[in-house]
C-alpha cells in the first residue's frame, strides 16, 4: 500500500517521538493513501514560508494483521468519543495503529459544544466530518514504522 506523510522536511525515517499529543488519533506518526491530502497538509506549512513535501512509503499490509488495528469505517459515535478522548488527552487504548476519517480544524469549538451537551452527537459529527473524501492512518507504534513502513521518495509541492 503506498501512503503519503505531507510535511515541511523529507521524512526518511518516521518517529513517534516528534508527534503532536492531542490530535486526532493521539500521538503517532500520521499517513494517507490520499496524495491530494497530503500535499494539503504541506500547504499549512507553505502559507508559513516553510518548504512543503510530501513523503511517500510503502507499507507491508500485514502490519495490520499482527499488530492492534482500531479502523473506523464511518463518522461514527464511536468515532467522535475516541477522537475527543484523544484531542483531549484521556484516550487510555492500546491501539497499535488507527485507520479513519479527518476531524476538521473546528473540532476544539464542536468537542467543547458537545462537551456541553449544547449539541448532539449526530449533530457534532456532522460539523466534524469533512466534505472531501479523506482518510488518515495514525502509527501509534514506533516498531510500526520501523518494520513495516518504507520510505520510497518524496517531493516537493
Amino acid at each position: 500500500m503506498i501512503l503519503f506523510h505531507g510535511s515541511d522536511r523529507i521524512v526518511m525515517k518516521p518517529d513517534i517521538l516528534h508527534s503532536r499529543k492531542e490530535v486526532d488519533f493521539g500521538a503517532g506518526f500520521y499517513t494517507t493513501p490520499i496524495e491530494e491530502q497530503a500535499r494539503s497538509w504541506c500547504r499549512k506549512f507553505v502559507r508559513r514560508g516553510k518548504p512543503g513535501v510530501v513523503s511517500v512509503y510503502n507499507l507491508d499490509e500485514i502490519a495490520f494483521k499482527i499488530y492492534c488495528t482500531k479502523r473506523f469505517e464511518s463518522y461514527s459515535e464511536e468515532w467522535l468519543d475516541f477522537i475527543s478522548q484523544c484531542r483531549t488527552g484521556r484516550d487510555l487504548s492500546d491501539y497499535d495503529i488507527v485507520i479513519g476519517g479527518v476531524a476538521n480544524d473546528r473540532v476544539f469549538d464542536t468537542v467543547e459544544l458537545y462537551f456541553d451537551k449544547l449539541i448532539s452527537r449526530s449533530e457534532a459529527i456532522g460539523r466534524l466530518a469533512m466534505e472531501k473524501p479523506n482518510l488518515q492512518i495514525c502509527f501509534r507504534r514506533q516498531e510500526v514504522l520501523d518494520r513495516y513502513l518504507k520510505f520510497e521518495r518524496s517531493f516537493p509541492i
